[in-house]
């Protein structure tokens, strides 16, 4: 394999780079927001929860702390949490509570003190309600003693384990097909699969199954033939999944033909099922215990680890999860007893045990409890080990995040196939980590939407093997998270959108990469240019369209709002399935009034408010990177439109309001919140990636005498943004500044004065 060492050194040398500009950019943004920020400012942010007391802690599977934290009455007028961004999976920080004035005024330190300062404690978010969060804090962090305030806060902090989990998972692959021949026993074995990922070998010849009996008898053709692909596919598949194409559906139907005996399988199958996201492998989650029983009553054995985002809602997805699981098998009576003690231990540490009365043991009593602690926690783990072990060897498909899937619960358990879906939101090194424990990959995404988030984008990378990478770009894009991505034409997936957005156009869909011609032949693998090129991506680049299927069929929206997306971004193979393909949102409004009011509102699939001339100018909040920019008239047209979908009968609960900018978000939830509530969702183009609605209301906010547009020509974002809406979109924005972001953006206002129902907002 000498042949492709320059390839495979390239490659290795660029994905550390990549990964260690992205790591050191989320510390310095990390940095630069708590040193800039004062504790209030942080807050609004949603950064920060401040002015905690500590409820309980207890003892949590892994043997981890588990802190609860609350808003005591004392010191709030509401139990509710602000709004905030803390995640099951979040990594934070426990300190001592900081407010305005304490921050500015350092204490005096004391001689004669004694008493040392509480010192903050890591940990992630374990669960989050309205009113309490709870964090998990591991055994083998520094800070056992956990001497936590009377008041405290919690801070959301870079999440440095989900990058040395990368890290580990890039310096395992480079042992894998460097020292593969190797006698040690910790380098993994080069599989055919990992032959394939890496170029080292062309991908086997499909193995033909006839008369697949489908368990699901509604799946289209095109759905069908990706089932068929995924079986027959001895190494990797990916299926290419467009907004509202059933791509999880798809994927359910998989998961039973690769776990059931049929004539497409002798045996079943051990599965791991991981997504970019808690949401996605929930969802799947859902779908899975939602099925009906097999032969004899028997159901899936499905276990779900990690953190699941709705397990406090969804009682079918608690008890699937290995936390309830454990707790519910024979072995789990042996570790309770020391689980008790143990907690029993903490709680006197705490001053909240029964014995504590308020008060927190010191000095030799503290010392000696401590050392308790530890030896109990060592126990419990050791017991709850082979609670663990039982409880995942008897599971048939095992789920979880593509991060959470590198925990020690799995360390020695190996799969035949591997499933992650998300994956074009997933970054390449973040897959390899279960990749590692399977035989076969099964890839679904959809490259046309958003791309993985990524802080760091290096423009001015060379694809030349025999030259050093360079070091970061000090230029930061304006208005952007990310400015790297696919574009329609593999050959430049990862050049940046400003480069590429003047070639772009409605006539030139995505044209296929060239497969490769000789069979025998390896493909080249080449470096990335940013982390924004995913697995995905880089399959589809090396291997041509044969490796993947794509659905053809989508059943969200109505062939209006289907139109521009199909014909621009999937080669026009997008079409509305009969039952979406002419529904408006007067078949779920029973609505009486004006008949042509009620033809313009409610049966008008898509509606464009034009306020070019009207000078309604977007505004930039906040300095620097950090701004966000809103727009104040587009939110009153926004509110309109509302107020007459509403006053016809549309429920607030069908529709979403999306827009790019945060500011803009912030803006429209105090001018819509008192009067609709939470049911109206109002959120950013990355928060509703996934969902629908029945009616979508996009507000683009840039409108400027510079004809800046900022991320809005990403194409990807506007994708996910139109393909939202089942049955009406309304987009507000103004010509005059958005046709100047490139082609993509200028054959869309052409389509919209053609196809939509154009009304100039200054004149309403």
């Amino acid at each position: 394999m000498s042949f492709n060492a320059p390839a495979l050194a390239a490659y290795f040398e660029r994905q550390r780079l990549l990964l260690a500009q992205e790591r050191s950019a989320e510390l310095q943004r990390n940095s630069l927001l708590r040193s800039n920020c004062g504790p209030k400012l942080l807050e609004q942010k949603g950064l920060a929860l401040a002015g905690l007391g500590v409820v309980t802690v207890n003892i949590g599977l892994g043997g981890k702390t588990l802190v609860e934290l609350e808003r005591p009455a004392a010191y709030h007028t509401s139990p509710t949490f602000p709004p905030h961004t803390f995640r099951p999976g979040d990594l934070t920080q426990i300190e001592e509570n900081i407010t305005a004035n304490s921050a500015q005024k350092k204490p005096k330190k004391s001689v004669a003190s004694s008493e040392p300062q509480s010192s903050p404690v890591e940990g992630v978010v374990y669960k989050i309600s309205d009113t309490r969060i709870i964090i998990a804090v591991d055994p083998s962090d520094s800070s056992d003693d956990l001497d936590l305030p009377d008041r405290c806060r919690v801070l959301k902090i870079a999440n440095s384990v989900t990058y040395d989990r990368m890290d580990k998972a890039v310096d395992q692959l480079e042992k894998t097909v460097t020292e593969s021949k190797s006698d040690d026993k910790n380098v993994p074995r080069l599989t055919p699969l990992v032959q394939v990922l890496m170029g080292l070998a062309a991908i086997s010849k499909r193995i033909p199954l006839e008369d697949i009996q489908f368990f699901d008898k509604s799946l289209n053709s095109s759905q069908k033939e990706a089932v068929k692909f995924c079986l027959e596919s001895p190494e990797v598949a990916c299926i290419h999944g467009p907004p509202g194409t059933g791509k999880t559906h798809t994927l359910i139907e998989i998961i039973r033909q690769l776990v059931s005996v049929s004539s497409t399988s002798e045996k079943p199958r051990r599965l791991l099922v991981c997504g970019a996201s808690n949401l996605s492998v929930d969802n799947i989650l859902e779908r899975l215990l939602a099925l009906p029983a097999e032969d004899k009553g028997k159901r899936l054995k499905v276990t779900r680890i990690g953190h699941p985002a709705r397990v406090m809602a969804q009682d079918s997805v608690l008890d699937a999860t290995l936390d309830v699981k454990a707790a519910r098998t024979d072995q789990a009576s042996l570790a309770k007893d020391v689980k008790m003690e143990l907690e029993a231990t903490l709680g006197i540490l705490s001053g909240k045990g029964k014995s504590a009365k308020g008060k927190r043991p010191k000095g030799a009593e503290r010392r000696r409890l401590w050392e308790e602690v530890k030896a109990l926690r060592k126990e419990y783990r050791q017991r709850e080990g082979g609670v663990v072990e039982a409880v995942l060897g008897d599971s048939q498909i095992v789920l979880a995040t593509c991060h959470s899937s590198g925990g020690r619960q799995l360390r020695n358990h190996i799969f035949d196939v591997v499933i992650i879906d998300e994956a074009t939101q997933a970054l390449e090194a973040v897959c390899w980590i279960p990749i590692f424990k399977a035989k076969k990959l099964i890839l679904a995404g959809d490259p046309m939407q958003l791309p993985p988030t990524v802080l760091s984008i290096n423009k001015d990378f060379k694809t030349r093997t025999n030259k050093k990478a360079q070091p970061p770009s000090k230029e930061k894009p304006a208005d952007s998270k990310s400015k790297g991505g696919q574009n329609s034409k593999p050959e430049t997936v990862a050049e940046s959108d400003s480069e590429r957005t003047d070639s772009d156009s409605e006539e030139e869909p995505m044209q296929a990469p060239v497969a490769v011609s000789n069979a025998s032949k390896p493909p080249s693998l080449k470096p990335p240019r940013t982390l924004e090129t995913t697995l995905f991506d880089r399959l589809e680049k090396m291997y041509g369209p044969s490796i993947k299927r794509m659905l053809q069929v989508q059943y969200r929206m109505h062939s209006q709002i289907c139109e521009f997306p199909s014909k621009t971004l999937y080669e026009s193979k997008l079409e509305s399935h009969d039952s979406v393909a002419s529904h408006l949102l007067s078949d779920v409004v029973q609505a009486e009034g004006d008949e042509e009011t009620m033809k313009e509102v409610l049966e008008t699939p898509v509606v464009f408010f034009d306020t070019a001339g009207c000078e309604y100018f977007e505004r930039l909040e906040g300095d620097g990177d950090e701004g966000s920019r809103c727009n104040e008239n587009e939110a009153t047209v926004v509110k309109q439109w509302i107020d007459k979908l509403t006053s016809m009968g549309v429920l607030a609960s069908q529709i979403a309001v999306i827009t790019p900018y945060q500011a803009q978000v912030t803006l429209l939830t105090s001018l819509l919140r008192p009067q609709y509530g939470s049911v109206l969702e109002i959120g950013t183009v990355d928060g509703m990636q996934g969902r629908e609605k029945d009616a979508v209301i996009i507000s683009l906010v840039r409108s400027n005498d510079k004809r800046e547009v900022g991320f809005l020509k990403e194409k990807r974002r506007l994708n996910v943004a139109m393909t939202r809406a089942k049955r009406h979109l309304c987009v507000v924005g103004d010509s005059s500044t958005v046709r100047h972001g490139g082609r993509y953006l200028k054959n869309w206002l052409a389509w919209l004065d053609a196809n939509a129902d154009v009304r100039y907002a200054g004149l309403e």
